[in-house]
């Protein structure tokens, strides 16, 4: 198994930032990429960002992209999601997963290890 653990959420303003991270511990070789999705209330899960476990690769979602950066220390086992640019809308618990497939997957169907979630709130 994969043991993830995300901390850094928070309330901060409308063109703030913030930076989650997602410690990463078990079975990690068998991890092939890390994504990070969002739900807001009553909403669907959304796709935020991966990266490949090596980080050699990341994707974005569109409403995120020139906003967020997604990045892994090697040596700590750890993923970084920096937040910039804010807004309202980005409000939502933070999840990070971990994937097996052999590329990085946008659906959260196929993740297989999931942390608790991190409250993100962005105040207008």
């Amino acid at each position: 198994q994969v043991q993830l653990v995300e901390s850094g959420g928070g309330l901060v303003q409308a063109g703030g930032s913030l930076r989650l991270s997602c410690a990463a511990s078990g079975r990690t070789d068998s991890v092939y990429s890390v994504g990070w999705f969002r739900q807001a209330p009553e909403k669907e899960r959304d796709f935020v960002a991966a990266i490949s476990w090596s980080g050699d690769d990341s994707y974005y979602g569109e409403s995120v992209k020139g906003r967020f950066t997604i990045s892994k220390d090697n040596a700590k086992d750890t993923v970084y999601l920096q937040m910039n640019s804010l807004k309202p809308e980005d409000t939502a618990v933070y999840y990070c997963a971990s994937g097996s497939y052999g590329n990085i997957r946008l659906a959260a169907y196929e993740y297989d290890y999931w942390g608790q979630g991190t409250q993100v709130t962005v105040s207008s």
